[in-house]
């Protein structure tokens, strides 16, 4: 027997929503994560890129051709996320929305969503209380 169809139609509907409030979570944090800028200046991809390519061309080693290759996939990853930038503002949208029931149903405290790197203006908004543990 299949314990789904025996599911009433509140049941579905709530686990349903929690499944929402998770990708909501989930897609926040790893937007946010995204969006952490790194230490130092770095090379626009397209030059990084380009650079590769040119060195590619010139190297006859093979470990250092295997170590270039490497390089211009991730340039051309870091291309492609810099073309197409994480609209965090819509994230963080959706995250304020699910914020609260989200923390009550798995008891997550203010102090893990800092950990997390949520921004307390975001934790205010999400109507997270800010509490000492």
């Amino acid at each position: 027997m299949d314990k789904r169809r025996n599911l009433s139609p509140d049941v579905r509907a709530a686990r349903a929503a929690a499944r929402a409030e998770t990708k909501a979570v989930r897609v926040y944090l790893e937007g946010l994560q995204a969006s952490v800028g790194r230490r130092g200046r770095r090379k626009p991809p397209q030059q990084e890129l380009a650079e590769v390519q040119a060195q590619l061309e010139t190297e006859s080693d093979q470990l250092r051709r295997l170590s270039l290759i490497q390089k211009r996939i991730d340039a051309k990853r870091r291309l492609a996320e810099y073309k197409d930038p994480v609209d965090i503002d819509a994230l963080e949208a959706e995250f304020v929305n699910v914020a609260k029931s989200y923390s009550a149903r798995k008891g997550i405290s203010y102090k893990a969503w800092r950990e997390m790197g949520v921004a307390a203006a975001v934790l205010s908004k999400g109507g997270i209380p800010r509490t000492r543990s």
